[in-house]
């Protein structure tokens, strides 16, 4: 087999990776809204469950590969950890503050500034199509999102939400930069412990008795979690920055779509056209890439 055609079989695996992320994703995030409509769970709680139950699979399917020592001697490691704790957290906090809709929409802005800073960090190249599908998503998720409503006005929560939305850009150049020595499941874990460190403290002074069908919940959403952040950190290993990014913009089209599927929401005419932008944009950002010149 040539190595052309190796490289091909390893970018389409990538691909069908982060299609699963994307996937597990959208199960997490319905998941919590199911949560959400039959008990009270602390953010706090959620988030920790997210990051416990992530660094339990890292302990127990990735025994010989993680290296736990790595997490307090590689910086970059420890950035990535404190990085992506802090977005998770920054997420959460600008949905609250924002609405969903004008939250995700400033917080998907990342996929314009990973692609960005991977070309000055990465010397990826930013190729035409990838640009045009992230212009083609983000109009698409400002249909489905209509983040700047009448009434709405900028403040804080906006600016935090851009400063996440930097944040996760830079992460994922980082995951780019420790694939080079680091193992998946030791860049996950670091989300994980340092996510822990940041949270674990609130979420115990702020637990609350919570009701077995609500743990049963919790979990499968925190295993769902853990399964898209590992498939993605895996798939960016072949990826470029701007390619993963964007395919990760079908979450928030599958949560719409999963809101009128379980929740019974319904589509306007301007969001099944934001829908269809999405759609296409990451069509586009799939081409084939150009083949090497030898």
């Amino acid at each position: 087999m040539t190595t052309s055609a190796v490289s091909t079989r390893s970018h389409r695996t990538s691909l069908f990776m982060m299609l699963g992320s994307t996937a597990c994703f959208i199960t997490n995030v319905l998941l919590i809204r199911a949560l959400a409509g039959i008990e009270n769970v602390s953010l706090w709680v959620v988030v920790s469950a997210r990051f416990a139950v992530g660094l339990a699979i890292v302990c127990t399917l990735y025994r010989r590969e993680f290296q736990p020592s790595h997490l307090v001697t590689n910086r970059k490691l420890i950035e990535r950890g404190l990085l992506g704790g802090l977005c998770t957290l920054g997420f959460y906090y600008t949905v609250t503050q924002l609405g969903a809709g004008r939250a995700t929409f400033i917080n998907n802005t990342y996929v314009i500034w990973g692609g960005l800073f991977a070309v000055f960090a990465l010397r990826e190249h930013l190729r035409p199509a990838l640009l045009t599908g992230a212009v083609a998503t983000l109009l698409g998720l400002g249909l489905l999102t209509n983040p700047f409503a009448a009434g709405a006005h900028t403040g804080f929560a906006d600016f935090i939400a851009l400063l996440n939305a930097l944040g996760s850009a830079w992460i994922v150049v980082t995951i780019r930069q420790l694939h080079a020595r680091e193992h998946s499941s030791t860049i996950f874990a670091a989300q994980c412990v340092f996510g822990l460190l940041l949270c674990a403290g609130p979420a115990i002074a702020d637990f609350a008795e919570i009701t077995p069908t609500a743990w049963l919940i919790l979990a499968i959403a925190s295993i769902s979690a853990s399964a898209g952040q590992l498939l993605m950190t895996q798939a960016f290993r072949d990826l470029s920055v701007a390619e993963g990014s964007l395919l990760q913009m079908l979450v928030p089209l599958g949560i719409a779509v999963g809101g009128v599927v379980f929740f019974a929401e319904h589509f306007t005419v301007l969001e099944l056209l934001g829908g269809g932008l999405i759609l296409a944009g990451t069509v586009a950002s799939s081409y084939p890439r150009p083949a090497a010149r030898t």
